[in-house]
């Protein structure tokens, strides 16, 4: 027989879980309204007469195309610069002994702790000297969004990553030295496997914060609206006459479409990641 106390666990799980997933549903039956029925005094969790007019709307607003395709390349770049140098960071503080590793240690502690607001008006003033001398990576190009996203996602990610690197047994990469592999190839064929989960749950955790990213791509791309990204595109449906909100859900929806498939195309390696993090 059950218990009581499982059944009311399981019944507040569904309870929250609704409670979690009624926005969402409510965006995506937003995008699908026609106008009137959004603008509604009396509205209804539901449409008889779904329609793609607020998806067309989005996908003819201007350089909508331009804008999905940067954030593309900001997500892509931090991901991957991430993953390489969260991994060789973790390896380094893991694995070596020198001076000063305890208080590097804790100075990555202490950079998680920092606020995203509190450091915004710091990194404008750092990206405009940044960029007089390396214009990439300046104020209006996507590269001072790929290096603020990086810097920010470095600190949780090199300090989970040492729990999977630690887990790894020192005797395994003896064994390795034993059989003739050098401590690059160790690196790369035996170790880098053995910690992939916890590189696909950073890499999951770096795409969304990169991907939604709002306050950085607002400061840090100014007058350049080509180099703009997807949060700054829904933006445009935010007018003075009135916002749009059928294609503000709209685009909203869309902005969820790449990240739902990414997480789809990791989930079996992300949810031992987070096992193996939480245990570590």
């Amino acid at each position: 027989m059950r218990r009581p106390g499982r059944t009311l666990a399981e019944i507040t799980t569904v309870l929250v879980a609704a409670a979690v997933a009624f926005p969402l549903y409510w965006m995506v039956l937003t995008a699908f309204k026609p106008r009137g029925q959004i603008q509604s005094s009396d509205p209804r969790p539901w449409t008889s007469t779904p329609t793609l007019e607020n998806f067309r709307q989005v996908f003819t607003a201007d350089d909508f195309g331009r804008y999905f395709l940067n954030s593309v390349v900001v997500a892509t770049a931090v991901v991957l610069l991430s993953l390489l140098v969260s991994f060789l960071a973790a390896v380094a503080l893991t694995r070596f002994r020198f001076r000063g590793r305890t208080v590097l240690l804790v100075m990555i502690l202490i950079a998680q702790m920092v606020p995203v607001e509190a450091l915004t008006i710091p990194l404008f003033f750092l990206m405009r000297s940044v960029g007089s001398a390396v214009p990439q990576f300046g104020l209006n190009h996507l590269g001072s969004l790929v290096l603020v996203h990086l810097a920010f996602s470095l600190p949780f990610a090199i300090w989970m990553l040492r729990g999977f690197v630690a887990a790894v047994p020192e005797e395994l990469e003896e064994a390795a030295t034993l059989d003739g592999a050098g401590r690059v190839r160790f690196t790369w064929q035996v170790l880098f496997p053995l910690v992939a989960p916890g590189l696909v749950a950073m890499s999951v955790l770096s795409f969304i914060h990169a991907w939604n990213d709002f306050l950085f791509a607002k400061t840090f791309i100014i007058s350049a609206t080509q180099n703009q990204t997807l949060p700054l595109a829904i933006l445009t449906f935010f007018k003075p006459t009135g916002n749009d909100w059928g294609a503000i859900m709209a685009g909203s929806t869309l902005m969820t479409i790449p990240v739902l498939v990414f997480f789809v195309l990791v989930q079996r390696h992300l949810i031992s990641g987070i096992a193996g993090a939480v245990k570590g």
